[in-house]
């Protein structure tokens, strides 16, 4: 048994009774649709048991720190601030520390336990989205299934193989698993609708789709015909609300950046009137006041960026951002050039040996580490640009590719001809090669109409072409030929499928073509501001300042050192240039145009802040 096992079972066996209690009714309806694998006894003993930890490890720092820090001012301060000439008693600072120690304990095991249904209700959350997400095109596969000779658990069961469905596949697995368990399939689909995070699109789904089924296939069909078309128009409204979040989003944004670069240079601009704002703060290193605010200002810029673009990723349309995965191996570096996740390791030491080399030439460690980045994020965010340009080229030529395979079926050819037919006759460009392919790989099955063999090459074709378009599209054709469906009318569902995706993807690039503009208009904005501050209004302060013990004008001479105040300026700016690189850059594509765009930015900012010797 391993140390985890006999761990698990200690807990169990200290807290475990816990699950029965009535405070934790509501994280056991949450567990249910959290999807995770272990019980949810097991799971609350676990929470209970880093508590425990956690109130230990919290009891005793706190008691040390009391025990050695100076305790008399707090006590004299208390006794200052009581009501009329009260003293306080004096209590044994081991008591005081021990009580201190006790109570932020119980503080922290309580949060702790807290923190475990927080946990509980972020994956449901999560789940519920991912399934909302992927359950119009679950229901489109399954319509494409409903015209074959397969009974309903195989079509539930080809639909739960799919990667492309995410939670919901996940969800039909569950339906299964329970049907094996207790032998009926509508006892499955009854208890995952139960317990399912969707209750309002999956679960009232699952019942539905066993009352048709068991009223027959025309029955059947009909009624997924019909929930298609709700649940495209329940997606459509949900991608509205989301781009009204979006709108929302981006005009905070803007407010957000823009102030802490106002906020900079009022501070600048009052110190030479406000004294105070120069003096030291008693922490370590005795920074100024302005120099808090201005270094501050830089960490809520990075802060409000690194958040924008996280909920940028969260509110956009799934099928929108790419994903990529590395090879292992040699393979990463012969893919440098086309995959973004290879690119991503391969150009990491270069930009990490210029980092070095501006640092050994006595760069600031500023800039060392603001160009550092660029010369890492510029290749690969180019590499990234090709490669979606690439698959929108091919996008595109796939949509024509099922036009004509689905004219040449509709004619009454078989589907492994039509391909070879189409592959012979037209050019598809930077999609012929996985054409060819596919249609060698058809050839070897014409004589022995070998569906597994056909089901491999579709398999291959999908690999090869590498676009979300290719996978929710052409494995729809995989699985409903190998049911048995018919090919005239699986093209024609396809058809429709393909050319509602590729359109709804058009606009959905149009769409988020918006928040990159923003990003880099504001960008640009921040930039234009404080270079025409520094020219102008630093340099009219600096003027005043020396020429004020003579006018008898009240300014600190010191207050305004233009070299100084000017490097602040860019500190922050090039913060700005960050943020808003990341929020365009994510709302374009993926993490890796967030680098393109960022350090594009950050290289403009340090050419204009260069060019105007301010740096």
């Amino acid at each position: 048994m391993s140390v985890a096992s006999r761990l698990d079972r200690g807990l169990h066996a200290l807290f475990s009774r816990h699950a029965d209690s009535a405070r934790h009714d509501r994280d056991r309806d949450r567990y249910r649709g959290a999807g995770l694998t272990v019980g949810f006894d097991t799971y609350l003993a676990r929470i209970y048991g880093i508590s425990w930890l956690v109130a230990a490890v919290l009891a005793a720092a706190v008691a040390a720190i009391l025990l050695v820090a100076p305790v008399d001012a707090a006590t004299t301060a208390l006794g200052a601030a009581a009501p009329g000439d009260v003293s306080l008693p004096s209590v044994p600072r081991l008591y005081s520390a021990v009580a201190a120690g006790v109570a932020v304990g119980a503080i922290g095991k309580r949060a702790t336990v807290a923190s475990g249904g927080a946990y509980l209700r972020w994956r449901v959350d999560a789940r519920r989205t991912a399934i909302e997400r992927t359950l119009p095109g679950a229901v489109r596969y399954l319509r494409a299934l409903a015209d074959g000779s397969e009974g309903r658990r195989e079509m539930l069961r080809r639909v739960a193989k799919q990667d492309a469905y995410g939670e919901t596949s996940a969800e039909l697995r569950r339906v299964l698993r329970k049907a094996e368990l207790t032998g009926s399939l509508d006892s499955g689909l009854r208890s995952v609708a139960r317990e399912t995070p969707s209750r309002e699109l999956l679960s009232p789904f699952l019942l539905k789709f066993r009352e048709h089924a068991n009223q027959g296939s025309d029955a059947l069909q009909g009624y997924l015909r019909m929930e298609s078309r709700m649940l495209s128009h329940q997606r459509s409204r949900e991608r509205q609300r989301a781009g009204d979040y979006l709108e929302l989003l981006a005009e905070l944004f803007i407010v957000l950046l823009v102030l802490p670069a106002l906020l900079v240079i009022i501070v600048t601009v009052m110190s030479v009137l406000a004294p105070g704002l120069s003096r030291p703060v008693p922490i370590p290193g005795e920074p100024t006041m302005r120099a808090l605010l201005v270094y501050g200002s830089a960490a809520f810029v990075l802060v409000v960026g690194g958040c924008a673009a996280a909920l940028v990723v969260e509110l956009r349309p799934a099928n929108h951002g790419v994903s990529y995965d590395r090879p292992g191996g040699l393979e990463t570096l012969v893919t440098a050039t086309t995959n973004p996740a290879s690119a991503a390791v391969v150009f990491l030491p270069p930009a990490s040996a210029l980092g070095g080399l501006l640092w050994w030439v006595g760069e600031p460690a500023v800039n060392v580490a603001l160009l550092g980045y660029a010369a890492y994020g510029l290749p690969v965010g180019a590499i990234s640009v090709r490669r979606a340009r690439l698959d929108d080229a091919k996008d595109r030529e796939i949509r024509d590719f099922v036009h004509a395979v689905a004219g040449h079926v509709s004619l009454g050819k078989p589907f492994d001809e039509a391909v070879q037919t189409v592959a012979e006759e037209v050019d598809f460009g930077p999609l012929q090669a996985d054409v060819d392919d596919l249609a060698f790989r058809l050839g070897l099955t014409t004589g022995t109409r070998d569906g597994g063999t056909r089901r491999e090459a579709l398999d291959r074709f999908v690999e090869r072409v590498g676009t979300p378009l290719s996978e929710q599209t052409v494995g729809l054709v995989t699985g409903a030929l190998s049911v048995g469906s018919d090919a005239e009318t699986t093209f024609e569902t396809l058809q429709t499928e393909i050319g509602s995706l590729y359109h709804q993807r058009k606009k959905l690039r149009s769409a988020m073509a918006v928040y990159v503009a923003v990003g880099w208009t504001t960008a640009l904005l921040v930039v234009g501001i404080v270079v025409a501050v520094n020219a102008y209004v630093l340099d009219g302060f600096a003027q005043l300042s020396s020429v004020s013990g003579a006018s008898g004008v009240a300014i600190d001479p010191e207050a305004v050192d233009i070299e100084r105040d000017a490097w602040r300026f860019y500190v922050v700016t090039q913060a700005t240039m960050l943020a808003c690189g990341w929020f365009a850059g994510v709302a374009s594509r993926s993490r890796y145009e967030a680098l393109l765009h960022s350090s594009a930015l950050v290289v403009v900012c340090y050419l204009v802040f260069a060019g105007a010797g301010m740096i």
